[in-house]
């Protein structure tokens, strides 16, 4: 098949994600290693250099509002192609035809799937200079599969992929492919007339199988926040503030008590410096605290941070704060170690853990740290969030000294 005439349209991705769902209710805003996962989504797209512009079509404005925070644009889904019955082409249709009438001509439509957690950019990538050199017009992900299939017959279980009396070995056999439902890459005219995402030359995409995870159940959302560390660790924390907890945090948990009463706490001088870094950067830090004993306040006052103490509701007081300085929550941490940060974690787009922390907190964390509380936690989180920042700076020198190279 000979390569496609280079077109003026652009690659677009268009991320279907329904208000709805039965089996796991609010299914694209659930979190998987801290991250919603129409926000897993729209990373991975934005991830791919070969794609132009990423779009959610949605019916709910709470995933719109989750969408456009984590940089993709949204349209509108209208309620006849948005319930149980409606199919993803629709969607993915109407999403076209929207952005024809905005100026904008999609050349190639990449289709993802939100509750596939754990895409891969470059697998987009090669999908999509596929379908650009014009070698396939979609293509689908899949794994391979070696697996011997059966269906219930009239006389019981019948072998659907292989004779039960003379199965052959493994190397004597071709793979199948599986697909995955994770992503599909489509010629766009190809599609606006076919109507479906099969049509022309059909290739496969094949990725690995920790890749492949898709969540239609409850136990499948557990299994994928299991394993969410090993198969996608952690990016660097570019972040512009971050937010702590004080005790299991700044301290690690435990009190000495007086006999008249009074509570000691230890508290880690690495923390300090690396919060006074923080501020010497410029980052803002806050600590939020249930406790209303003073020694809270006395060390926010000693590292020169602001400090909300003897709170019932702190992910009020965190909005309210964020809102005060202007800060997008996408782009602030916040490290905690107990069941009382749990709606504070859910609120910020990069939620962090001590290793010792309650395990709802651990299965929040986008970011599980490698120190403890009280025993240099908040340093690590300031040295991951200033070495972020030195090579965003690295990063901006170069592009500056390449553009004035002649």
């Amino acid at each position: 098949m000979t390569a496609r005439p280079k077109s003026s349209g652009e690659v677009v991705a268009v991320i279907p994600a329904r208000g709805g769902s039965k089996g796991v209710p609010g299914k694209n805003l659930r979190r998987v290693g801290g991250m919603p996962l129409v926000g897993r989504a729209v990373a991975a797209a934005r991830g791919a250099t070969g794609i132009d512009r990423v779009v959610v079509s949605t019916d709910d404005a709470e995933i719109a509002a989750v969408a456009r925070e984590w940089g993709a644009e949204v349209i509108d889904r209208p309620a006849a192609i948005a319930g149980d019955e409606a199919s993803s082409e629709s969607a993915l249709l109407h999403a076209l035809d929207t952005l024809r009438a905005r100026g904008v001509e999609a050349d190639i439509l990449v289709f993802l799937q939100a509750t596939s957690p754990f895409i891969d950019s470059a697998d987009l990538d090669d999908a999509i200079g596929r379908v650009a050199a014009g070698s396939e017009d979609a293509v689908f992900s899949a794994v391979e599969s070696w697996g011997f299939l059966w269906r219930h017959g009239a006389d019981g279980m019948t072998g659907i992929n292989h004779d039960p009396a003379a199965r052959p070995r493994r190397q004597d056999r071709s793979p199948e492919y599986l697909e995955t439902g994770a992503f599909y890459v489509l010629d766009a005219a190809g599609f606006r007339v076919a109507r479906h995402r099969f049509f022309g030359r059909t290739g496969v995409a094949l990725v690995e199988e920790r890749h492949a995870l898709e969540i239609d159940t409850a136990e499948q959302l557990r299994l994928a926040n299991a394993i969410a560390p090993l198969v996608s660790p952690a990016a660097a924390l570019d972040v512009d503030a971050l937010v702590t907890d004080f005790d299991g945090v700044h301290t690690d948990d435990s009190v000495l008590v007086g006999q008249d009463g009074s509570e000691y706490v230890s508290v880690n001088r690495g923390d300090g410096m690396g919060v006074a870094l923080l501020r010497a950067a410029g980052v803002p830090t806050l600590i939020l605290s249930t406790e209303t004993n003073p020694v809270v306040g006395a060390r926010a006052a000693k590292l020169g941070v602001d400090v909300r103490q003897g709170l019932g509701d702190k992910a009020a007081v965190l909005r309210a704060w964020a809102a005060e300085r202007q800060l997008d929550l996408d782009r602030v941490a916040y490290l905690g170690n107990d069941v009382n940060d749990l709606a504070c974690l859910e609120l910020v787009g990069w939620p962090l853990a001590v290793p010792d922390a309650h395990p709802r907190v651990l299965a929040a964390a986008r970011l599980v740290l490698g120190s403890p509380g009280g025993r240099g936690a908040v340093r690590e989180a300031a040295e991951r969030i200033l070495a972020a920042r030195e090579r965003t700076a690295r990063t901006a020198t170069t592009a500056n000294t390449t553009r004035r190279t002649p």
